[in-house]
């Protein structure tokens, strides 16, 4: 299962002409997407470069002291107590660079990239690091330009930092590695600096720490599914009504008086979205009288405000996580604000890796209930008189019955991603970071659930919108109606078997988009 599709929504990181200014306060998560997705430029604030110049002058006079300052002066991690001497210091800082590239695996997606370098920025211009101005600069030309340096999968634990990451693109900066140009071709980095007229660093005492010390790269991979959440979350309303629906359900379950019993405000939100989604509809109303013998619907339609607003208000505290970590100046040692350099702990990155577990937990249990509801159209003793499967000719035809396998092995695995890496812990550097997140671990495989939950979610629209068409004459709501005729324009409507890996492709492309709930939108208004 690949993790392209959460890119498609939106430019793709094509170039944009749009300008984040990066100053000592906090980056805002629509500049992170902004940047990574959009291709912004980024520029430095006046603010920042003062800041960055005053912290500076502090640095330099703590390399000048006798006494070692770790980071300035000293070695790094279990070799802290060595006193390096100011002749070798320069050689350290590459040093460091250099070792700490150690990534392996696949390129991680550019977006990714282009976050996390922003991120750095962002914690460099505060002045809290100590590194010099053009230090700082060299990352805004570079995302300015679209360069991007290549960083892998595997390397990162979370603690200090996103280390392995982050020194892939300060690697970058001092003109060695791998990068990719604006156009996507891969070439030395010293290369494409050269072409794009940007000179690389040569760093000095602290800079070197300064570069690789953030939790930059699982903050970024948060961000960018919380954007994406947000919308598949819409999404779940709106394939969840198509269900309900097409199985003949109810909609007085979603009442606003019943749902205030219980006032959790992602359920709210979430019922108040089928109310409208299912207003209007012929089909529900067709057998709203006392001549239906269902007593209630099954959990995964009666319930579904219920999971998809748990879901919602897990994503609300995933993004306090977030805005608490995009304001954060996160490096060690740092320079407080009355010029002492301190160590610190607060490169850890259990605060973003345990929401970043949450969020494959709700991407599970939400993709989850959307296959029982698919299961359930294709089920005769379930679906209440459409044919089994769905199929045009049942026996000689399949229909939908190995969609929903699809379906099934997707959540299958969206299971296995739901188990948390951040209670995992394998100690590092002579025990000295003897307890990690595993953050970016925790991160990699919530990109990879966000994937998988939009493939499901498609999957029930698909079959739903199908099962729609077999209740004619009947009609479905003007907002239902409009996401099947949506549908209908890349997918044909019920017939004999069709290759349906394409359809189920096409789906999967409008899922991704955003396309299937700006159509709903478009019907009802905006979907909280």
């Amino acid at each position: 299962m690949s993790v392209d599709t959460v890119a498609r929504h939106g430019d793709d990181c094509a170039r944009a002409e749009e300008t984040v200014v990066v100053g000592v306060g906090a980056v805002t998560p629509e500049q992170v997407l902004s940047v990574a997705r959009r291709g912004a430029a980024v520029t430095l604030s006046e603010d920042a470069l003062l800041a960055m110049s005053e912290s500076r002058r502090r640095i330099e006079a703590l390399a000048e002291d006798p006494k070692p300052v770790y980071g300035i002066s000293t070695g790094f991690g279990a070799l802290a107590t060595r006193h390096i001497p100011s002749a070798l210091r320069t050689q350290l800082q590459r040093s460091l660079v250099r070792s700490h590239a150690a990534g392996n695996g696949p390129e991680v997606e550019r977006e990714v990239v282009r976050a996390l370098m922003l991120l750095r920025l962002s914690t460099l211009a505060t002045g809290r690091t100590g590194a010099r101005p053009e230090v700082a600069q060299i990352y805004a030309s570079l995302l300015s330009a679209g360069i991007t340096p290549v960083v892998h999968e595997y390397g990162s634990l979370g603690c200090s930092g996103d280390l392995a990451p982050l020194a892939h693109v300060a690697l970058a900066v001092i003109g060695e590695g791998t990068v990719r140009d604006a156009d996507g071709e891969s070439m030395p980095a010293a290369k494409a600096l050269s072409a794009a007229g940007i000179a690389p660093v040569v760093l000095e005492e602290k800079e070197g720490l300064a570069l690789i010390n953030g939790t930059d790269g699982m903050l970024g991979m948060l961000v960018l599914a919380c954007q994406d959440l947000r919308r598949l979350l819409r999404l779940a309303d709106v394939t969840a009504a198509m269900s309900v629906e097409g199985l003949l359900g109810t909609d007085r379950v979603f009442a606003p008086d019943l749902q205030a019993l219980r006032p959790h405000p992602g359920q709210a939100r979430a019922a108040a979205n089928m109310v409208r989604l299912l207003a209007g509809s012929e089909i529900v109303q067709s057998h709203a009288d006392p001549s239906c013998t269902v007593v209630q619907d099954a959990y995964s339609m009666r319930c579904a405000p219920q999971v998809a607003g748990a879901a919602r208000d897990t994503l609300a505290h995933a993004e306090r996580v977030a805005s608490w970590e995009l304001a954060s100046a996160v490096d060690n040692p740092v320079v407080t604000l009355d010029g002492r350099v301190e160590s610190n702990g607060n490169f850890h990155g259990a605060p973003v890796g345990y929401v970043l577990d949450f969020l494959a937990i709700v991407v599970a249990d939400v993709a989850s209930m959307s296959e029982r509801r698919t299961d359930r159209f294709l089920d005769v003793a379930r679906n209440h008189g459409l044919p089994p499967f769905l199929a045009d000719d049942p026996g000689v035809d399949s229909g939908h019955m190995i969609a929903q396998y699809t379906q099934a092995a997707i959540v299958s695995e969206l299971k296995r991603l739901a188990a948390p890496a951040s209670v995992d812990s394998i100690p590092s550097s002579a025990m000295q970071e003897d307890h990690v997140s595993m953050g970016w671990s925790a991160a990699r495989k919530l990109r990879r659930a966000v994937d998988g939950l939009t493939r499901v979610l498609a999957i029930e629209a698909l079959t739903a919108a199908r099962a729609l068409d077999l209740r004619a004459p009947l009609a479905p709501s003007p907002a239902t109606g409009a996401v099947r005729d949506t549908i209908r324009e890349h997918v044909p409507g019920p017939g004999t078997d069709r290759h349906l890996a394409p359809e189920i492709e096409a789906a999967v492309t409008l899922a991704a988009s955003g396309a299937l709930v700006e159509t709903a939108e478009g019907v009802v208004g905006a979907l909280a």
